[in-house]
């Protein structure tokens, strides 16, 4: 009996180990729109201060980390000989830390493309900007129009394909979501822009749409997101032009809102039963949305809109009943979510691209210069913490128990308590 208890014992703390590691699995984490329940990450950093460790990466790319298991996934672009030069071909990969060290545990590459900027990449871009999704043991990696690879927990390729290739304008973005059995992504090209859904299971396309716009630029970047209304799912992905609600299991349209923009950035988020999203280049607009209707929508079911200060980039914040944006020039904007009052608008960061995130009633902005401003979520702008890691940082945060994974230019950082 006494060797019973004891093995229960020892599988009870083994498996508490295990545990006790929560989740970041896909982009936004695991509520999809930035909201961390960490009771205790830190304020204040900087490239000494609590940093619990920090390792160095080869190469360039912006996706975001994940967590899961107490393993960090992340995915890289690797110039195979000069990484000076933007037509030298690259290596692309993904790559597993130990949350715990930060000592990489595997690095696999997925594909080589002999000549990556063959259709140009944005300055602010790179080859893998894509941020992966983790789910029951493996991890689904979309490097947008280079291919789309599954990989398991130990780094070992599942399957990998290359069959949805298309021409992109400034690179690739926009990450994948998983939607029951299937991996959805947008695919907003120069022409002819579709959204693709394949089997998870081995990489087969399912269903392929056209996007029905009438941009003349048709190419944006957006993470779709799936929401529930009255029981039904709906896929939000906003595009070129248009934002559509789209049946999961074959892309049927169930509605839509049409606007005037493209290369749209910003992942939606759902809130206060409405949609919260921006409607991208050249003048983003702020829309909330109800989700509750059937075809064209556009002049019915938009609840408000904000012409001032929305992002081109960043993801926006609802928390409770109060609505955050950071505009791509660090301004903030707090509002009512239901009506889109105004509570307060002011600069706090520099330039911005990576999205904010809610913690334990503060907000975390990073900006591109790669210092992290802390302020409080609430009516009143009040800075809390200014912190400098001294290179730039697009990436946006990841949080592993109570820490920050902070993706740099040349490094991620896990920031904590030291």
């Amino acid at each position: 009996m006494k060797q019973l208890i004891g093995t229960v014992l020892l599988f009870t703390f083994h498996l508490s180990l295990f545990t006790s590691f929560a989740d970041w699995p896909e982009f936004r984490g695991p509520t999809k729109d930035g909201h961390s329940d960490a009771k205790s990450l830190p304020l204040e950093w900087s490239t000494v201060k609590n940093v619990v460790w920090k390792t160095l990466l080869p190469g360039k790319a912006w996706s975001s980390p994940i967590v899961s298991g107490g393993r960090i996934f992340l995915t890289n672009a690797v110039a195979v000989n000069n990484e000076t030069d933007p037509h030298d071909a690259r290596s692309l990969r993904v790559l597993a830390l130990d949350s715990v060290n930060g000592k990489i545990v595997w690095d696999t590459e997925i594909f080589t493309v002999t000549d990556p900027a063959g259709y140009g990449v944005h300055h602010k871009n790179s080859y893998a900007s894509s941020t992966p999704v983790f789910e029951n043991g493996r991890i689904y990696a979309h490097f947008g129009h280079f291919g789309t690879a599954c990989l398991d927990a130990d780094g070992r390729v599942i399957w990998k394909t290359q069959e949805l290739a298309y021409k992109p304008v400034h690179g690739n973005g926009g990450s994948p979501v998983i939607v029951d059995d299937l991996l959805i992504f947008n695919c907003d090209s120069e022409d002819k822009p579709f959204i693709a859904a394949l089997d998870k299971t081995d990489g087969k396309v399912r269903w392929q749409i056209p996007r029905d716009t009438n941009a003349k630029k048709t190419f944006s970047f957006c993470t779709p997101l799936l929401i529930e209304v009255n029981g039904v799912k709906q896929l939000i992905s906003p595009g070129s032009n248009i934002v559509s609600a789209l049946n999961p299991k074959d892309g049927t349209e169930i509605w839509r809102v049409r606007y005037e923009g493209y290369s749209v950035v910003p992942r939606p988020v759902y809130a206060q039963g409405l949609i919260f999203m921006s409607t991208g280049f050249d003048r983003p607009v702020a829309l909330a949305i109800k989700p509750d209707g059937k075809g064209d929508v556009t002049d019915s079911h938009v609840v408000w809109k904000m012409e001032k200060q929305a992002p081109n980039t960043p993801s926006m914040l609802v928390i409770g009943d109060d609505f955050f944006m950071v505009a791509d020039k660090g301004l903030v904007t707090c509002a009512d979510a239901k009506t889109g009052a105004i509570h307060w608008q002011e600069r706090v960061a520099g330039p911005c691209s990576a999205s904010p995130l809610y913690a334990d009633g503060r907000i975390y902005i990073q900006d591109e210069k790669g210092t992290g401003f802390v302020i409080q979520a609430a009516r009143q702008l009040k800075l809390l913490a200014t912190n400098n890691l001294g290179e730039p940082t697009l990436a946006s945060y990841a949080v592993s128990e109570n820490n920050l994974i902070i993706r740099t230019q040349s490094a991620v950082y896990c920031i904590g308590h030291r």
